[in-house]
């Protein structure tokens, strides 16, 4: 469990850097690259999962502060890598602006669920959803990268073979 709010924000920094790590690696011919034609965010290109994550982060952050669950778009354009990684951060600052400075007590408190009458949910558990909600969609992010063939970033900057870890035979 999360008990201090500082914590968080130093955890959530880290959250944030490798998801610009991991968009600052695309090359430019991601900006037009499009995903098969689906309905909703399985059709959505780079631009409008990069729109999507950085407004919910400023979802949850309302929530938690106890505001309700008010979804609004991104206001800015994520239409290029520059604007992809503008967002990312802008909302990233966004988001310690808005939590920075609560009290660490409301990390224990309880938000009601978004669609889920008379559930109710710590306030830590609603911070880890929302970073949950992010790293899902950086992955979505990066797996689109190694289906093009462009670089995919590795979390701890080692891959499985570079420290040894070899599959397991079934005998």
């Amino acid at each position: 469990m999360i008990t201090d709010i500082t914590a968080f924000l130093r955890f959530f920094d880290g959250v944030n850097r490798r998801a610009e790590r991991d968009v600052g690696a695309l090359p430019v011919e991601a900006e037009a690259w499009k995903p098969p034609k689906r309905p909703g965010e399985n059709g959505w290109d780079i631009g409008e999962l990069v729109g999507h994550l950085a407004a919910s982060r400023l979802f949850f952050a309302r929530a938690y502060r106890g505001e309700g669950w008010l979804p609004d778009a991104w206001p800015h354009p994520t239409r290029t890598k520059q604007e992809w990684l503008a967002a990312l951060q802008q909302s990233a600052q966004d988001l310690n602006n808005a939590l920075a400075g609560t009290p660490d007590e409301w990390l224990r408190r309880k938000v009601d669920a978004l669609d889920t009458p008379g559930v109710q949910l710590s306030g830590w558990r609603l911070l880890l959803m929302m970073t949950e909600h992010d790293i899902h969609h950086r992955s979505q992010i990066d797996t689109y990268a190694g289906l093009n063939g462009w670089p995919v970033q590795q979390i701890f900057g080692r891959t499985a073979e570079d420290v040894g870890l070899q599959p397991r035979t079934r005998g």
